[in-house]
């Protein structure tokens, strides 16, 4: 409930501190004394749209501060939790206005924006006014506000259950027949693919192990290619061996003439041409040893080159073709079964709407029985409200199966019609704002415990009227303030007297031109009570007649 209203620079308040108790609390005051800037105030820390015109002339701020009560488990409590926003004892929504027309909104002393000080502010506070309705005439608050009379939060709980399960199921359904529609589309290419990948059987690490034979075997080939150089060196024409033993020979056929001048000559001869002999077999012999199988290098080259070829048209490395391989031939898999999965799958979504039309008919059904008994209820409460012509109804009506959702399939709106005979509307098209706001209060009454909003404001709730029917008014607002907090603006003396706490608005100032006109606000005690409802009653001159039936009108109150 609302605790504290602090008012610093609105239009006529410059300085302003109200303490609120729980139940009805009333404002009075004459015409024009600024009981609407009360209101006007209240507005701006609820997140209502800020006006320049609201700042005290002369000052260059208008700050509004207030204070609320709540509990751990009430929506709002819930939205400050999600927007990370420390709970506290008390929840402060303050909004600052500029003459510049600027505003800043606060939670708490975190500053918030505007759009999320207004949605806090209508969890906590609901206005019901000629000018000012919210709540009641939001067609998108009727349907919870007749859960709520009718204690049909099982019910709307199995209907959220069984939206969700169809809507995964549904989901799952239609992300497999997605993927299986692609699938099919590209079934040519995916069957080309694995048929390719499937032919070149990509193994894990080949690529590594691929590169390393190429570069050995480009290390053999330049190895060859020395070898067979250098024997053709040894080689070429008659060879090295065939001189060294034509040397010999010549010299052979004189040694014998030579004295022994040529043995060693001869000797050196035969070492060289031995030599020369045993290089040309370690050549021959380390050209076997290196020499590969023909052709080998061009094959490695060939399955390296079209790896590499097949990775850059799937956009993928080597290393991941074979994983891709078992992708691609799972899709395939996929899609030689797939008319079989996406068939009980499509039977699975049909099981989940079936049971979830089941339990939103299960709702609908006490829907309807709800809206009777709050028809039933609201009618009751016309006729002291001098509204007996009027009719209330609750509509319960189907909604297209686009509009369903996890609170059911039906749309439920709240209509009257002010004459017999005249077609119902929605209610605010109520041609008197008094009509609307007793209206309000009637429905206020018999769905007190239905909504979540503690703290009810009427404006003027009782214009135009008087007597029994201003005594009934009173009688509702004191009911309903058992259940919820209630600020009434009133003019009627019926109504103030049944006020549990009970606060007069005037204007102040000597009516001197330098000095400018203030509102101000005043709690009544028990006397002071007394003396404001007889004014009501009797206006400027308050007669001991005013003072005895004001005491009456008090006396009725309490009882």
């Amino acid at each position: 409930m609302l605790q504290a209203l602090s008012i610093r620079d609105v239009v006529l308040v410059e300085r302003l501190d109200l303490s609120f108790r729980s139940g009805l609390c009333v404002l009075t005051g004459e015409t024009g004394a600024g009981k609407s800037i009360l209101l006007d105030a209240l507005g701006l820390a609820l997140g209502a749209r800020g006006d320049a015109m609201l700042v005290r002339h002369g000052a260059e701020r208008a700050v509004v501060t207030a204070a609320f009560d709540v509990a751990e488990d009430h929506p709002a409590a819930a939205i400050l939790a999600e927007q990370g926003i420390d709970a506290e004892e008390s929840l402060v929504l303050r909004r600052v206005l500029g003459a510049d027309g600027r505003s800043r909104g606060f939670v708490n002393d975190q500053p918030v924006s505007i759009g999320l000080l207004r949605q806090i502010g209508e969890a906590l506070v609901e206005i019901q006014g000629q000018h000012d309705q919210r709540g009641l005439l939001d067609q998108g608050t009727h349907r919870s506000l007749l859960d709520a009379y009718g204690r049909l939060a099982r019910d709307v709980e199995a209907v959220r259950e069984a939206w969700r399960t169809w809507q995964r199921a549904r989901e799952e359904a239609d992300r497999t027949r997605a993927e299986l529609e692609r699938a099919r589309q590209d079934e040519d290419l995916l069957r080309h693919a694995v048929e390719e990948l499937a032919a070149l059987a990509p193994e894990e690490g080949e690529e590594e192990m691929l590169a390393e034979r190429r570069t050995a075997m480009m290390s053999h080939e330049r190895l060859a290619e020395a070898l067979s150089q250098a024997t053709a060196e040894l080689s070429a024409g008659r060879g090295v061996d065939g001189a060294l033993r034509s040397a010999q020979r010549s010299l052979e056929r004189v040694a014998d003439k030579a004295g022994g001048a040529f043995d060693e000559v001869l000797a050196a001869l035969e070492r060289a041409a031995v030599e020369t002999e045993e290089a040309l077999n370690q050549l021959e012999a380390a050209a076997g040893r290196i020499e590969s199988e023909p052709g080998a290098l061009e094959a490695v080259e060939e399955r390296l080159f079209a790896l590499r070829a097949v990775a850059r048209k799937h956009d993928t490395d080597v290393a991941s073709l074979p994983a891709l391989l078992v992708t691609l031939q799972e899709r395939m898999g996929s899609l030689e079964g797939g008319a079989e999965t996406l068939a009980r799958l499509d039977r699975a979504e049909q099981e989940a709407r079936d049971r979830y039309l089941q339990a939103a008919a299960a709702l609908s059904e006490r829907r309807t029985r709800a809206a009777a008994a709050l028809d039933r209820g609201v009618a009751a409460e016309l006729p002291p409200l001098k509204l007996d012509k009027a009719t209330f109804r609750t509509r319960v009506e189907p909604l297209e199966e686009r509009a369903w959702g996890a609170e059911g399939t039906d749309r439920v709106s709240f209509e009257v019609r002010t004459n017999p005979g005249s077609p119902f509307g929605p209610l605010g098209r109520i041609a008197s704002g008094g009509e609307l706001a007793r209206f309000m209060l009637a429905l206020r009454v018999v769905l007190a415990e239905a909504g979540s909003v503690p703290t009810l404001v009427f404006d003027e709730v009782d214009a135009g009227i008087g007597g029994a029917v201003a005594a009934a008014v009173g009688e509702r607002l004191e009911q309903l303030a058992r259940s919820v907090q209630v600020l009434v603006v009133t003019h009627s003396p019926q109504v103030a007297a049944r006020g549990a706490q009970h606060w007069q608005v005037a204007k102040g100032g000597n009516g001197r031109d330098d000095e400018p006109v203030a509102t101000r606000v005043e709690e009544l005690g028990e006397e002071a009570r007394r003396e404001e409802i007889a004014r009501m009653l009797s206006g400027a001159r308050i007669t001991d007649e005013a003072r005895a039936a004001a005491r009456s009108l008090m006396s009725a109150g309490r009882g």
